[in-house]
C-alpha cells in the first residue's frame, strides 16, 4: 500500500512555472542599458525604479488580496496609506532627536517604531472600516465604490482636523540621508533601504501564502471560497482579517513613502492610487507575485522613460498596463476567476 501512495504521489503532475512574466523585468533593463548608454546612469536609474517599485508593492499588495479574496473595490484604500504615513508624527514628537543622532541603532530604532505603530494604527482603523463601511455592501461593486470613497473623504477630513491641512516635513533618519558611492555609480542610501525592506516583506509574504496553513486558506479562498466554507471554515472570519492585514500593510508602505517624500499632505495615498490599482490589473487580481512584479514594472518603465523622453513619462504607466492586457488579458499572473 505504501508503494503504491509513493509510486501514485510521484506521478501526480507537478504545476508549471510561467517563466515568460518573470523575465519582463530583466528584459526590460538589458533592453535600456544601449538607449541610456552611461553604465552608471543605467544602474542609478535601476536602483531608483526597484526603490519606488518595493514601495508601490508595499503600498498595494494588501489592496491585492483584499481585491482578489474578498472581491471588494476598496476605493478608501488611500487614506490607509496616508494615515500610516501621518503616524510617523506620533513616534517622531516625542523621539525627534533619534532621527539628527549619529547613531545606526537609534535611526533604524526610530524607523521601525513608525513601522509599528503605523501598522498598529492602520490595522485598528481597518477593523472598524471593515465592520462599518464595507460589510454591509459585500457582492455590490457599484455601492462599494461609492461607500468607500464616502470614508475616504471622511477619513481625509479627520486627518485636517487632527494635524492640519499644511503640508508636515518629515526628516530623513542621518544613518539614511547621502547616497553609496561606487565609483561613478551613485545610490542613494534610503532607496535601497527600501528595496531591502521590499523584499523581506515580498518573501514572507510568499512564505506565508505558500508554507503555512493560514495561506492556503487565502489561496483557496481566491480560488473557491464556496469549498472552504463548505470544508467548515468560517471564510468571514479569514475576510476580515485578510482586509485588517492589508491595511496594516498599507501603513507601512505609507511610512516609507512619507520618509521618501519627506513631506505629508492629508492627499498623498490617493495620488498613488492610480499607480496602486494599474499594479494591481497588471500583476492579476489577489495575485501577490503578479502584484510585485508589475511594481517593479511600472517604476523602472517610468524612470527609463522619464530619462529618455521625459513628456511621455506621465502615460508611460497607462501604456504599460495596455501592453500587458493585450497580452495577457487577465493579468501577468491571474489567480480570481470573477
Amino acid at each position: 500500500m505504501t508503494d503504491i501512495a509513493t509510486t501514485s504521489a510521484a506521478e501526480l503532475p507537478r504545476a508549471k512555472m510561467d517563466w515568460a512574466p518573470l523575465a519582463i523585468v530583466p528584459g526590460l533593463a538589458l533592453i535600456a542599458l544601449p538607449f541610456i548608454g552611461d553604465a552608471s546612469s543605467w544602474v542609478t536609474l535601476t536602483v531608483a525604479g526597484l526603490a519606488m517599485g518595493t514601495m508601490i508593492f508595499l503600498m498595494a499588495s494588501g489592496l491585492t488580496l483584499v481585491f482578489g479574496l474578498m472581491d471588494v473595490i476598496n476605493f478608501g484604500h488611500g487614506v490607509f496609506i496616508s494615515l500610516g504615513a501621518y503616524a510617523t508624527l506620533i513616534v517622531l514628537g516625542p523621539l525627534a532627536g533619534w532621527a539628527e543622532a549619529d547613531s545606526i541603532a537609534l535611526n533604524l530604532g526610530l524607523l521601525l517604531l513608525c513601522i509599528a505603530v503605523a501598522m498598529g494604527l492602520t490595522a485598528v482603523v481597518g477593523a472598524v472600516f471593515e465592520r462599518v463601511i464595507v460589510r454591509p455592501v459585500y457582492g455590490n461593486h457599484l455601492k462599494q465604490i461609492l461607500v468607500t470613497m464616502g470614508g475616504l473623504i471622511v477619513t481625509e477630513q479627520a486627518i485636517h482636523a487632527i494635524w492640519g491641512a499644511s503640508p508636515i516635513p518629515v526628516p530623513l533618519p542621518e544613518t539614511l540621508r547621502g547616497a553609496f558611492v561606487l565609483g561613478d555609480i551613485v545610490m542613494e542610501r534610503y532607496r535601497v533601504f527600501a528595496v531591502v525592506i521590499g523584499l523581506a516583506v515580498f518573501a514572507s509574504m510568499q512564505l506565508l501564502l505558500n508554507r503555512t496553513r493560514i495561506g492556503l486558506l487565502i489561496r483557496a479562498g481566491v480560488e473557491n471560497p464556496e469549498m472552504v466554507e463548505a470544508l467548515g471554515y468560517r471564510i468571514r472570519r479569514l475576510f476580515v482579517r485578510v482586509f485588517i492585514a492589508g491595511s496594516a500593510l498599507a501603513g507601512l508602505g505609507g511610512v516609507m513613502w512619507a520618509f521618501y517624500r519627506q513631506t505629508l499632505t492629508a492627499g498623498m495615498g490617493m495620488e498613488v492610487m492610480v499607480l496602486v490599482f494599474i499594479v494591481i490589473i497588471i500583476g492579476g487580481l489577489g495575485s501577490v507575485g503578479g502584484c510585485f512584479v508589475g511594481s517593479i514594472l511600472v517604476a523602472l518603465v517610468a524612470n527609463y522613460v522619464g530619462f529618455l523622453a521625459p513628456k511621455l513619462a506621465l502615460i508611460s504607466n497607462i501604456l504599460v498596463m495596455a501592453l500587458v492586457l493585450i497580452w495577457r488579458p487577465q493579468g501577468l499572473f491571474p489567480v480570481a476567476r470573477r
